[in-house]
């Protein structure tokens, strides 16, 4: 059974480690349960994209999945190889 879609909160930041500092980030989906976002944070004194998703328990988000794209170069080798497979969908 497909997950209700929540109305997106965008003033609700994305919950991350206390360490990371969230420079932008956009929301993919968000459900009751699960929510996937795509973020620009300085970690380390170095900016970086990372995808997150997040898994609603007790009335808390917690990070189940964290992917860091730590430079252009890593970038396009993701890229390419995906568009590689986006034929093979509908």
């Amino acid at each position: 059974m497909a997950e209700e879609e929540m109305e997106i909160d965008n003033e609700e930041q994305p919950p991350v480690d206390k360490t990371i500092s969230v420079s932008e980030f956009r929301t993919i989906r968000k459900g009751k349960r699960w929510w996937s976002a795509v973020a620009l944070v300085k970690s380390f004194g170095r900016n970086q994209v990372a995808f997150y998703l997040w898994q609603r328990k007790n009335d808390r988000w917690a990070r189940k999945q964290k992917f860091v794209i730590h430079n252009r170069g890593q970038w396009e080798t993701i890229l390419n190889s995906v568009e590689e497979f986006l034929p093979e969908l509908k």
